[in-house]
């Protein structure tokens, strides 16, 4: 019995050691080193590209500022780290990125198998087909016997073999590991038609030579959520980053802008006075200041700040809200309580 016993207390003590470790591991590490590594697209225009000069700017961008606020309460400590899709996933899982802020689908596969955790989506997507408006193609059903421009190792080159294979159609794909080229061979006519989720093909749009030669074809073919991942066993380093996205749909939900959030710590709402620390609780939780919050809504924005800064109405891509609204406006971005 005593054996028992001692394994017993070794391996309580080995969970102890392991949870303890889990729990400080990346926080620790990003304090340390003073700034958050995120992994980016580099090369996709109103989520993750560098501006001509040189500034990083995008949704995906904007979400790993918000966690460099939530952490530090300054936006400047942080690194972007441009990845291919291939690149992606191995990047995360070796620890060159502490985050993966890179239009990434979350799906069974990838957060079971993968040694990841996706956390709450920061945009909803799905994939589409675009055409030069030259071939007079009207509909995805049309493209029997096209050539297809496609990236590897992503969601959208299984879906579009599902998809021709569902319709009984054949295709040729053309495919390019890099964004820049992809489009590059699209646009240079080395295939008829270019997939991608939907965001993605507008982006490539709003920077082809002549925008107004193509069109986005009417079929979606996929459900993409697209979100943040981290590295499986570290739950604080997690919650941080989920809340970090949540803290912006939130902050919408609230009224709660980068504008009026000053005046907003005034506010009598006790949901708004917990959102914004003035009563402390949150941030103890989390393991971060109890201004984390509203750094995130001051240095960055809310969520609507954001989309419509990066892939709104008045920018190039031009993109509805869509699913990507409040609940309360018939999207499915939904908060859960901050208490």
């Amino acid at each position: 019995m005593k054996g028992v016993a001692r394994w017993g207390w070794l391996a309580g003590m080995l969970v102890v050691l392991l949870t303890s470790a889990a729990i400080g591991g990346t926080l620790d590490d990003v304090k340390a080193k003073g700034y958050v590594q995120v992994g980016v697209n580099g090369q996709l225009f109103g989520f993750g590209m560098p501006d001509e000069k040189g500034e990083w700017k995008g949704l995906d961008v904007d979400t790993g500022r918000a966690i460099a606020a939530a952490v530090f309460g300054d936006v400047t400590k942080i690194k972007f780290v441009p990845l291919t899709a291939v690149q992606r996933f191995t990047a995360l899982q070796s620890g060159e990125v502490d985050v993966l802020c890179r239009n990434a689908t979350w799906t069974l596969g990838r957060d079971t198998q993968l040694g990841l955790n996706f956390v709450q989506v920061n945009y909803y997507d799905g994939q589409g087909f675009m055409v030069p408006k030259k071939l007079n193609i009207k509909s995805a059903k049309q493209l029997d016997g096209a050539t297809v421009c496609v990236l590897p190792g992503t969601t959208t080159e299984q879906n579009l073999a599902d998809y021709f294979r569902t319709h009984n159609m054949k295709m040729k794909p053309v495919v390019i590991e890099s964004n820049a080229e992809l489009n590059k061979a699209f646009f240079a006519g080395r295939c008829d038609c270019l997939t991608s989720d939907v965001s993605q093909l507008a982006g490539a749009r709003s920077v082809a030579p002549n925008p107004a030669d193509y069109m986005i074809l009417p079929e979606v073919i996929s459900k993409e959520p697209l979100a943040p991942a981290v590295r499986h066993g570290d739950d604080q380093w997690k919650d941080i980053v989920n809340y970090s996205v949540l803290a912006m749909i939130a902050a919408e939900e609230l009224g709660i802008t980068s504008k009026n959030v000053d005046e907003m710590l005034k506010s009598t709402n006790p949901e708004i006075q917990r959102f914004l620390g003035v009563v402390p609780g949150n941030g103890k939780a989390l393991g971060l200041d109890e201004k984390w919050a509203y750094n995130i809504v001051k240095l960055v924005g809310n969520y609507e700040e954001v989309f419509e800064r990066n892939v709104g109405a008045k920018t190039p891509l031009a993109l509805e809200r869509g699913l990507n609204a409040l609940w309360t406006k018939g999207g499915l971005m939904y908060s859960p309580p901050f208490k």
